[in-house]
């Protein structure tokens, strides 16, 4: 097994490397299959155990649905029980009975339920591909709406994006006008969406989008007497890089806006700088409402707070501060709207690290990024508890991975390790892998296989194969391990419900070893 493994990274790292020539990329690598003698290895069946170790759940859903859903009707697949799947964290509230190893943690008195427990209406509003971060995120990990509250999403146009924004545009409009509510959140995707492009053509015309999409917001508040609150949860769209390259394509540590915009244009003196936590206090004292001992933020607001009939807030997604240099597509682009707000007060909220709840230097997220901006307070990340773990030996120790390695052995079946192919992404880390590797070793599960996700995203393009090696030679050092599958964020990570032509292909590789290029040890 020892020869295999190895063996299986060289031939894996080689087989990415041919698809590049053939146009691929990390992000939408088509599903890559380990074969011996003509036929695929390590495959998922009935008797094995899955550990999925990745974190946060708006793109791990549609895959986990797939493996652990009674009802699963998106495409047919083969009868797997029994199977013990173990979700890193809990993806979806539908997932509370699945043997979690890291359950979420409480986050009372929200923004949105503060609002709730005053009878007042609410409304969340964005387009499918941040839905779940709009609503679940930004409400503390709660999946039901609170009462009074209204949630409501467009479709989103991934082949396309800005072209959303219109829809986005009409349904606030709509809602404003009909609903009043009195706390409206509103967030605008394309900024994240083509903030990971390397090219900055693409970056320049989707700030123009998003510029052209925020003045008909402020628009829609002003006709309807709102106030206008604008922010972001984090960075991305502002820092392509130097013209010599390589291209950002990844989340930035730069802090990011927040203005004010009242109905009549009002633009009230601001605090310099604030963290993302300051944005529901700074809510609630425009509407009047009382501020939970449990929001340790402070208002942004400097002398007199404006009172509110009803606030919108805007969060424009991967829009951060990046200055004025030539590798900042929000300088470089024309944006109107956007200069004229930042000639009035403006100010700057950290939004990556330590100050939104996760590891010291870490780029932001929109995960931690809405769910400090709900909040109202630092909330710890996941990353930042797995990470205690495993410094501390508990992560070893969890009993939901133990209980998942008693059982696979008693069935003698094989353990499978899914995880992303990165070192850093805010979805999860290859050190998850290697450390489950190290658990499974330690308990003696010969039958132990590795299927990563390319990443795409929070790694540079084209480093799939660099990060197949040197994940490889650990993997090596703990002596054992196979990686059997290797495919593209884009497809086993999809979120946008395309389970026919995302998911299922996914999904067949890892079961199946079909609809992919075979790799021969």
């Amino acid at each position: 097994m020892l020869e295999l493994g190895a063996q299986s990274v060289r031939r894996m790292a080689q087989a990415v490397e041919e698809a590049y020539k053939a146009g691929s990329n990390d992000y939408w690598l088509s599903p890559l299959v380990l074969e011996v003698d003509g036929r695929p290895v390590g495959r998922i069946r009935a008797g094995d155990a899955v550990l999925f170790c990745c974190r946060r759940g708006e793109r791990e859903t549609q895959l986990t649905r797939a493996f652990v859903e009674a009802q699963f009707s998106a495409f047919p697949r083969p009868d797997l029980s029994p199977l013990t799947f173990v979700p890193l964290t809990l993806y979806h509230p539908d997932f509370i009975g699945l043997p979690t190893a890291f359950s979420p943690q409480s986050i009372p008195h929200t923004l949105g339920e503060v609002v709730a427990g005053q009878g007042l209406a609410q409304l969340r509003l964005a387009e499918e591909e941040k839905y779940a971060h709009i609503t679940y995120f930004l409400s503390g990990g709660r999946a039901e709406p609170f009462p009074g509250e209204k949630d409501r999403k467009v479709p989103s146009s991934l082949s396309n994006p800005p072209q959303a924004l219109g829809g986005l545009v009409d349904a606030l409009q709509e809602e404003l006008a009909r609903s009043r509510p009195h706390w409206a959140a509103l967030n605008v995707a394309t900024g994240d969406i083509l903030g990971h492009s390397g090219e900055l053509s693409v970056k320049l015309s989707c700030a123009q989008a998003v510029d052209s999409a925020l003045s008909e917001i402020l628009r829609c508040a002003r006709d309807n007497d709102y106030w206008a609150v604008i922010t972001a949860d984090h960075g991305l769209l502002e820092e392509h890089g130097p013209p010599e390259g390589p291209p950002n394509v990844s989340h930035t540590t730069n802090p990011v806006p927040f203005l004010l915009v009242g109905p009549a244009g009002e633009t009230p003196p601001l605090a310099q700088e604030g963290i993302l936590a300051d944005v529901a206090p700074t809510v609630l004292s425009m509407l009047g409402l009382p501020q939970p001992e449990e929001m340790l933020g402070r208002p942004l607001l400097l002398g007199k707070t404006p009172r509110a009939k009803g606030v919108v807030l805007v969060v424009l997604d991967g829009w951060g501060l990046g200055g004025h240099s030539t590798g900042n597509p929000i300088a470089l682009a024309h944006t109107p709207c956007w200069d004229e707000l930042c000639r009035g007060p403006l100010a700057s909220l950290a939004a990556s690290g330590e100050a939104v709840g996760l590891l010291p230097g870490r780029k932001g997220n929109s995960e931690a990024g809405h769910m400090n901006l709900g909040a109202g307070r630092v909330v710890p990340q996941d990353e930042v508890r797995i990470q205690e773990a495993i410094e501390s030996g508990a992560f070893l120790d969890n009993p939901v991975f133990r209980r998942a390695i008693e059982e696979v052995k008693a069935r003698e079946g094989a353990l499978h390790l899914l995880g992303l192919l990165s070192e850093q992404s805010s979805h999860g880390s290859m050190e998850y892998v290697l450390e489950l590797l190290r658990l499974a070793r330690r308990e003696g599960v010969d039958r132990t296989y590795v299927h990563l996700i390319t990443d795409g995203r929070s790694t540079q393009p084209g480093t799939a194969p660099a990060l197949l090696r040197q994940f490889g030679t650990q993997m090596n050092e703990i002596g054992l391990g196979t990686v059997v599958t290797l495919v593209g964020r884009g497809l086993a990570l999809d979120r946008g419900g395309d389970y026919t032509g995302k998911t299922e292909r996914a999904y067949r590789a890892l079961v199946e070893g079909t609809d992919a290029r075979a790799v021969k040890a």
